[in-house]
């Protein structure tokens, strides 16, 4: 009789074996409660690979070539990074102090972690020599790191410093700075013709939508309050009503997430105009885009990721992943 579960395994062990093609898309969904990493086809919107070992990841970037992925390691305070064929853990790098999420630089020469401890710093990781090479001081322990999409600048951003801020890159040193009413929690930029950042979407402690973030103007111009919670409504995680913001690729929508509603929402862009919403799972926590538009839910409560179709506004795909899954992004190898 034909071992269906060894089979499987072979069958993964195999795809971890083979080098990835040129124009490979991934979806890397992280697990907050668990030690390992999942990697969906969306072309399959099937599970085909899993990164094992990370305990309590937190967040993931991939190097522009699909060499490594780097992920935050929760449990043991560092930066752990994984070769892309193999899957295993070869390096951990020891961070400054708790790490929260990470992203990478355009050029794939650094990785800015989150460290989530006061006063508040974001670590650098050179991906040459695999080493911290800085520590950036920031003001309030950091929650979310990114890389604008125009790869200018890194955006950090704090609950307990209520603060956003913009360090130049390659410099390192800080642009400019934010106060926010509000713990600053997931983020999003949408662009202008010429690439250069128009608009920060913000998600904030306790507020159920996001603001808007004017980033020449370096101030807020608005917000956005999704629809109010319906009847069985659920509860949410820590003060985060929002937590998860998402910029379509062609740029003509802005998406977020409710764990009140179970649902995300779309936005029109620039007017911000509701387009309709799509119930996902149980705690909708975090977003990303396929290239072709899909829209990936993780839905923390319910263990899966869903796959959305934005323009017919139903869940097309449901994927199931590790425990709580939060924080997730797409590879897309050129």
């Amino acid at each position: 009789m034909t071992n269906t579960r060894f089979g499987h395994l072979t069958c993964v062990s195999l795809l971890l074996a083979l080098p990835l093609a040129a124009g490979t898309v991934r979806i890397i969904q992280t697990n907050a409660a668990g030690d390992n990493v999942h990697i969906i086809d969306p072309a399959t919107n099937k599970v085909v690979a899993i990164i094992s070992g990370v305990e309590v990841n937190h967040g993931v970037s991939v190097a522009p070539d699909g060499s490594r992925y780097y992920i935050s390691n929760e449990a043991d305070g560092t930066l752990d990074i994984v070769d892309g064929k193999s899957l295993k853990v070869t390096k951990k790098i020891k961070l400054t102090g708790h790490p929260n999420n990470i992203d990478i630089s355009k050029d794939g020469k650094r990785v800015y972690v989150s460290i989530n401890i006061a006063p508040g710093f974001v670590d650098v990781i050179d991906t040459a020599s695999q080493e911290k090479v800085n520590s950036i001081k920031v003001k309030g322990a950091v929650h979310n790191t990114y890389v604008t999409p125009d790869g200018k600048y890194v955006v950090a951003g704090s609950i307990a410093g209520r603060m956003l801020t913009i360090i130049n890159y390659p410099a390192e040193t800080i642009a400019w700075e934010l106060p926010m009413p509000a713990g600053v929690r997931p983020m999003a930029f949408s662009k202008k013709a010429n690439g250069a950042t128009d608009k920060i979407f913000m998600n904030l402690s306790e507020l159920h939508g996001f603001a808007v973030i004017d980033f020449d103007q370096r101030k807020e111009v608005t917000r956005v309050t999704l629809p109010e919670p319906g009847h069985g409504a659920l509860a949410y995680i820590a003060g985060t009503p929002s937590h998860g913001l998402a910029v379509a690729p062609d740029g003509k929508s802005v998406w977020c997430d409710s764990a009140l509603n179970g649902s995300v929402y779309g936005y029109t862009l620039p007017d911000l105009k509701l387009i309709g919403g799509v119930k996902t799972g149980v705690v909708p926590d975090w977003l990303t885009f396929s290239p072709d538009g899909t829209l990936y839910v993780a839905n923390a409560g319910s263990n899966t990721t869903s796959a959305v179709d934005i323009k017919a506004l139903k869940v097309k795909a449901t994927i199931p992943v590790g425990q709580v899954p939060k924080r997730n992004i797409t590879m897309a190898v050129p």
